[in-house]
């Protein structure tokens, strides 16, 4: 097949991009024929995403819209692989050309904010269907920020996005919460599909691969971007209780940045201060090669996510360092996080910094459950390669392109 790939940026922005950079080598290893097209080219700090064997980059930004998209026109795509467009009527333009497959990364055309979350009085997850009374909800809840403006030009994005989704031959996505999220928008089951999502080095870790073992203090990591709906306010809340029930010192990683970080180190020294016995790093954002070194001397990842995650890919990347996690049951997680195999998960709904602490201690009380969790973490991580992936992705992919003969 020829498949054009589609999203907003060529840059690796997020988790998406990261995937596309992975999954494009390996849709030409598997003898497919493959172009990118783009909006822009940002954020300029990422590195690009560069496809192998010479294959084509269209870019709205460089090139304009209209001759990208003639550019891309003229490849004569087979199927359109499309990740999220910013622009609906660049969207519309790019399904004109071949039928087309969406990956639903996140709330794409369900929620106005995205964050599928009501943060006030108390924050929970939102179960509502995109619709006009979200509006009413969107203030009384702080589903996103005040400005009246803002929330009306979102609501008509979101709005847009899901009216366009109906022209995709299949959504494919990578937990249940996400293929319910589009089941519950009335897509038939025939169409939304669930596949195994890679992660990086799966195919390479060992059975026999292990941490090294603990010495003195626990090692919790934390790692992500630092906002409210990640959760690491409720982590330094839980530490108290860990250390008392584990009656040990506990060293803790925060990896990563954002705008919550300044309020998480206050909350840390003042944590600090009042028990020696805790001691709290923030490093900032990390290489892969630092945070693999990070990972691989932990004895926990704690996920303390409060908003439902689509996936959690860092739960699986930990795994493969023989890492267990400890997570609040949110979004997709429960997909790859088994209570009693890899790591241990607390109630979400809402989420309660005690009960974080209470799955912390299940993973670390007691040194054979740890043991059997590492173990666990490895297996289970193991399972999401990259050729899973290709063996549930390419017959969606094959069955939409056949869709205009």
């Amino acid at each position: 097949m020829r498949i054009a790939v589609a999203n907003w940026s060529r840059r690796r922005a997020g988790g998406a991009e990261y995937y596309l950079a992975a999954v494009i080598p390996a849709l030409e290893n598997a003898g497919h024929s493959v172009a990118m097209w783009h909006e822009l080219d940002r954020p300029v700090a990422r590195e690009l995403i560069v496809p192998e064997n010479g294959a084509p980059t269209f870019g709205a930004e460089a090139m304009g819209p209209d001759k990208s998209l003639s550019a891309l026109r003229e490849w004569a795509p087979d199927l359109l692989y499309c990740h999220g467009i910013l622009e609906p009527r660049l969207e519309r333009r790019v399904l004109d050309m071949a039928p087309a497959v969406f990956f639903a990364h996140g709330f794409y055309g369900t929620c106005i904010s995205g964050d599928k979350t009501w943060k006030f009085p108390v924050v929970h997850p939102c179960r509502r269907r995109f619709g006009w009374p979200c509006l009413v909800h969107f203030y009384p809840h702080r589903c996103g920020g005040l400005n009246p403006f803002v929330m009306a030009r979102q609501y008509r994005l979101q709005g847009a996005r899901l009216g366009l989704l109906s022209r995709y031959a299949a959504i494919v996505t990578h937990s249940r919460r996400m293929q319910h999220e589009y089941l519950r928008h009335d897509f038939s089951p025939e169409c939304v599909h669930r596949v195994r999502y890679p992660v990086a080095g799966a195919e390479e870790a060992s059975p026999a691969a292990q941490p090294t073992e603990r010495r003195g203090a626990w090692r919790l990591v934390f790692t992500g971007r630092m906002n409210h709906l990640k959760g690491g306010q409720f982590l330094i809340d839980a530490l108290p209780h860990v250390r008392r029930d584990l009656n040990a010192p506990i060293e803790v990683t925060f990896a990563g940045d954002g705008p919550q970080r300044a309020e998480w180190e206050r909350l840390a020294v003042r944590l600090e201060v009042e028990d020696h016995d805790i001691s709290i790093n923030f490093t900032g954002w990390l290489e892969r090669t630092a945070l693999d070194a990070v990972l691989a001397s932990a004895d926990l990842l704690v996920f303390p996510s409060i908003w439902p995650e689509p996936f959690g890919q860092v739960g699986p990347e930990a795994g493969l360092r023989g890492v267990p996690v400890a997570a609040f049951a949110s979004g997709g997680i429960p997909d790859w996080l088994e209570d009693g195999v890899n790591g241990f998960t607390a109630p979400a709904d809402p989420p309660r910094a005690t009960e974080l602490a209470e799955a912390i201690v299940r993973c670390l009380r007691d040194p054979s459950v740890h043991t059997r969790l590492r173990q666990g973490a490895l297996a289970a991580a193991r399972r999401y390669t990259m050729a899973g992936h290709l063996a549930d992705l390419l017959p969606i992919l094959e069955r939409a392109a056949g869709s205009a003969e």
